[in-house]
């Protein structure tokens, strides 16, 4: 009876603490049984308890989506720079400044040129975001033709320099965001190229970090074998070695929709590009980004998919398009929305 009004007491404050402070269920039921167990280790000797908890231990608390729970390991909320790309290319520091004003806590950068992130070798980079209290735990460099050698079938040494300063950045995820019009004009070449982001990978992984690929339109409008391109990278990609970023407005001008994506393949998707999309006609793909919830795709709903299946890490906005108003005042607005869904 004891143990019963202990466990009563413990759901009901986790269940006061889940509404008053929005946070992630699964992590609130995780205390419950975690407070449990302590009870009946109290009410048990320590022998007894490790024979009769040993099979809910395995089998409960050491499942992948519980085991995360009890990291506290929390999903982030960032910003893809390139949202505020001219800002960033005249005054880079005085504008990682503003995002942190804002209440920014992590960016992801896309621009990394002759070993350098917006002109800063990779040390004075990192002092610069440390000052500010920004983390880059991801970053966009496309691996192309410069760092994959197909008939040596080895990286280039700009490719490992490109993952060295990934790690010294203290990245995550390392991105490709592009796959070169030569890899991707049969089924054998496109296989090919996705040995190499497997071995790319292994790659990253010795490195204490992860690799992967971000999507835009043209892989669910083009097919090959009568198989839309992505869902062949999907395939010929093993997702031990290889993160897939779903940009879930990039996708929408070629026929892709985030929340069929997000159903079809559960778990892929460690990263998503967060946005909202209207219809335009100064954009090629018939629809260009917005301040996030004045759109069509139905983001909060894409997002809150993504945070049911558990396996979504970062959600980073990205709004290339401003109808007018200026960068950073959308960064801003995004970031307001985010917040208001629960996302930051």
């Amino acid at each position: 009876m004891r143990l019963c009004r202990t466990a009563l007491n413990k759901f009901s404050a986790v269940l006061f603490f889940s509404v008053a402070f929005p946070c992630d269920w699964l992590y609130c039921i995780s205390h419950i049984i975690y407070h449990l167990l302590l009870s009946v280790m109290h009410a048990l000797s320590r022998r007894k308890f490790l024979q009769q908890s040993s099979v809910v231990l395995a089998g409960t608390l050491l499942t992948p989506a519980l085991t995360q729970a009890f990291s506290k390991t929390a999903a982030i909320t960032g910003i893809q720079l390139y949202s505020i790309r001219d800002d960033m290319k005249t005054d880079p520091a005085g504008t990682l400044k503003k995002l942190a004003t804002m209440g920014y806590r992590y960016v992801e950068h896309a621009n990394y040129i002759d070993r350098k992130f917006y002109g800063y070798p990779a040390k004075e980079f990192k002092t610069l975001l440390d000052g500010l209290g920004l983390k880059m735990l991801s970053g966009h460099t496309v691996m192309g033709k410069a760092h994959w050698d197909a008939a040596t079938g080895q990286f280039t040494d700009a490719w490992k320099q490109t993952i060295e300063d990934a790690a010294t950045m203290g990245q995550q995820f390392v991105i490709s965001p592009w796959i070169d019009d030569a890899y991707r004009k049969d089924y054998n070449g496109l296989a090919k190229f996705m040995d190499a982001f497997n071995k790319s990978g292994e790659l990253c992984k010795a490195a204490g970090m992860r690799f992967g690929y971000h999507n835009h339109d043209w892989e669910f409008s083009k097919s090959l074998n009568n198989t839309p391109i992505y869902d062949l990278i999907l395939k010929l990609t093993d997702p031990q070695l290889v993160v897939q970023q779903l940009d879930i407005g990039n996708m929408y001008g070629g026929g892709g929709r985030a929340m069929d994506v997000l159903k079809r393949y559960p778990g892929r998707f460690l990263s998503l590009h967060v946005k909202d999309e209207i219809k335009s006609t100064a954009n090629s793909e018939g629809y260009e980004s917005c301040v996030l919830g004045k759109g069509i795709i139905n983001t909060k709903q894409i997002l809150d998919l993504a945070r049911k299946q558990g396996a979504t890490q970062h959600y980073i906005i990205e709004q290339e398009s401003y109808q007018g108003k200026a960068p950073l005042q959308s960064a801003q607005e995004d970031l307001a929305v985010m917040k208001k869904w629960g996302y930051a």
